[in-house]
């Protein structure tokens, strides 16, 4: 029985070695192979021992696998168990990498700009009204015609007035023809020089009836003061017209106004002069180019802005006053700013901010972090941004990120601070053909 033991001890200790040697490969670790060994070659040692020291080692063996046993237990219960429970939970819980899809800060060169919103003034615009009532004879216009300066308008029946003006030029010759003999009464010395006094404020008299009969049947002519283009007719042949009421709008409407609002602040920056861009809803695919034509004495007690008037060429008059413009004033030459996505900007009352993608930190104790496939993890790090002009879907960054570093530019509603993260290029939305606008 012995020597099988030991044949046993020596055959399982060799094909162990052979095994950790990589001599060939065992269904189970070559240490099973070692720990069967050593428990045979304990059982040769016990059968070659004496029976009366057989017994004592064999219950202190006995003992001391029994207190081993305990001992690990205890160990596996208090120590390696809730190590264990902690790590099941921590993974069960542990936050999924957001995808998010993130684009670099850059620097691009802007020409600084200052916006505002304006409506459009025509350089000359007036309502054509008569200065005497009377019934309209004779309309010379149709509605949006071209007219140039003086063209004729409008009649108001002055047959009145003409008679008038017959019966005042026939009192004025017969005042000519009495001053003319009282002259020549006079240098004979057969009529007193009072007559020829009375003679001369006569006819003057007289003159100015029929110049004022004349005025008046000016006044019943409604003449264009100025070229431009007429709005719609408001009257018609045979309407009776009071005093002061529109008949109908003239516009010139080139060159055309445009009149915005600017904060008092802008004065460091505005400029008589400085060039100026226009854009309308009504023409969204154009860009009209002007320049500051005057800015005005004060500044509203109320609003605290400062009145300005920008003057724009309209040749083909498609410009039309009372539209809606959006103003943009170049003050200064271009300068490099910070530029980032608008969709990267995180807009809240508490301040704005951006998501900053960045390696997470190492572990105590531990090297980098790292992901699937060798990659480092990466973690999305809230940061408060000062933002400045917006052109378009970009948006100036006056602090808060550095040119280089990779910002998330969608999907921020599920990301917590210092969140993980993964980049995906697809998970953001692409970008519209056009901005909406409300």
């Amino acid at each position: 029985m012995n020597r099988i033991l030991l044949a046993l001890v020596v055959l399982a200790a060799a094909v162990g070695g052979a095994a950790s040697s990589n001599l060939f490969k065992l269904p189970f670790p070559a240490a099973v192979l070692f720990v069967l060994a050593g428990v045979l070659a304990l059982l040769l040692v016990l059968r070659l021992l004496p029976l009366g020291v057989r017994r004592p080692v064999v219950f202190l063996l006995t003992l001391a696998i029994l207190a081993g046993l305990g001992g690990g237990l205890y160990y596996f219960q208090f120590v390696i168990k809730p190590d264990m429970v902690k790590g099941f939970i921590s993974a069960a819980f542990a936050p999924k990498p957001s995808a998010v899809s993130a684009e670099p800060a850059k620097m691009e060169k802007w020409t600084p700009q200052m916006p505002a919103i304006g409506s459009l003034r025509a350089y000359q615009g007036i309502d054509i009204a008569p200065q005497v009532a009377g019934v309209i004879s004779a309309i010379h216009f149709k509605s949006s015609d071209d007219v140039a300066a003086g063209a004729p308008l409008l009649q108001i029946d002055d047959s009145v007035d003409q008679a008038d003006l017959k019966n005042g030029m026939a009192q004025l010759r017969n005042a000519d023809a009495t001053l003319e003999r009282q002259q020549t009464l006079v240098q004979g010395g057969n009529t007193a020089k009072s007559q020829v006094d009375s003679a001369v404020a006569a006819r003057d008299s007289a003159a100015a009836t029929v110049e004022r009969t004349r005025a008046i049947i000016a006044q019943k002519a409604l003449a264009a003061p100025f070229a431009g283009r007429l709005g719609i007719s408001k009257v018609d042949v045979g309407q009776f017209l009071a005093v002061g009421t529109s008949v109908v709008t003239l516009q010139q409407l080139d060159p055309i106004y445009v009149d915005f609002q600017s904060p008092e602040q802008s004065l460091r920056t505005l400029a008589v002069g400085q060039q100026a861009t226009m854009t309308l809803d009504a023409f969204p695919d154009r860009t009209f180019t002007g320049k500051i034509a005057a800015i005005d004495a004060r500044i509203s007690q109320d609003t605290r802005n400062l009145l300005v008037r920008a003057e724009f060429p309209n040749p083909d008059h498609k410009l039309l006053p009372g539209m809606f413009a959006n103003i943009a004033v170049t003050t200064g030459a271009p300068a490099d700013v910070l530029t980032l996505p608008r969709t990267a900007i995180i807009f809240s009352l508490y301040g704005d901010n951006v998501f900053v993608v960045k390696p997470a930190p190492p572990k105590a104790s531990e090297a980098q972090a790292a992901g699937k496939d060798d990659k480092p993890n990466l973690i999305a790090e809230r940061r408060f941004v000062r933002v400045g002009d917006t052109r378009g879907e970009r948006v100036s960054i006056l602090e808060g990120v550095n040119a280089g570093e990779l910002v998330v530019t969608s999907g921020q509603i599920k990301l917590q601070p210092n969140g993980p993260v993964t980049i995906d290029s697809t998970a953001g939305l692409p970008t519209p053909a056009q901005t909406p606008k409300p």
